[in-house]
């Protein structure tokens, strides 16, 4: 089971795009609606996102992927500043880089996926690409999902999933932001979950104490 915490969780955020999560992550601890506090986000690539967050007073540091000649050698150097920076949960918040997670980090790694897996996802399904695959498959229902992570794509223990319609004029950014809405509302969710000692992972399952903390 994770560790209840007496204080507001200590976040990093990695991005690689826009920095849209991230900000609603902010909004939510600026609100009081999340016991959290960011000290370090790291961004893959200066982008528009690493602006957005110093804009709104959250340090962020750029690690360029392309400077590094392996992922373990990009990873050594992320879970580094990560370490420096004591940080008690990572979240990835539109990270595109593959990461190698060492053992004092497992089951201490979030992501939020735009679909419902096992469905639309993997390796190159993020984004635009997996709206447009939900919409030509047909789908009826897409959705989020919140996920620990583990060395392999989209593959890591279920914490959370919202469902969404898909209706039959959706677009792909319609149907984004259908799902972006409830991705708001799933991330925090789970995060303050984390943070209050009521998740256990037993094999590939996550187990939510509904009732009690620790």
């Amino acid at each position: 089971m994770s560790t209840a915490l007496d204080r507001p969780i200590r976040l990093g955020v990695l991005i690689s795009g826009g920095g849209t999560t991230l900000l609603n992550l902010h909004d939510r601890i600026q609100s009081g609606a999340l016991s959290a506090e960011i000290p370090l986000v790291i961004s893959s690539r200066q982008t528009a996102g690493v602006e957005k967050a110093k804009s709104v007073g959250l340090p962020c540091e750029v690690l360029p992927r392309q400077e590094f000649d392996s992922t373990s050698a990009f990873s050594e150097a992320l879970f580094a500043q990560l370490r420096r920076a004591e940080i008690d949960l990572v979240i990835l918040a539109g990270f595109l880089c593959r990461i190698d997670i060492p053992a004092d980090f497992e089951q201490r790694v979030m992501n939020i996926h735009p679909a419902l897996i096992p469905a639309f996802c993997g390796k190159g399904m993020h984004g635009r690409h997996v709206h447009e695959a939900v919409l030509q498959r047909g789908c009826k229902v897409s959705g989020c999902t919140v996920h620990f992570c583990d060395n392999e794509y989209d593959h890591g223990p279920i914490i959370l999933q919202r469902a969404v319609p898909v209706l039959d004029d959706d677009t792909p950014e319609a149907l984004a932001a259908r799902v972006f809405e409830h991705e708001c509302l799933a991330y925090p969710e789970a995060i303050r979950l984390y943070s209050e000692g009521r998740l256990t992972i037993i094999g590939s399952r996550v187990l939510i104490d509904r009732n009690g903390t620790g």
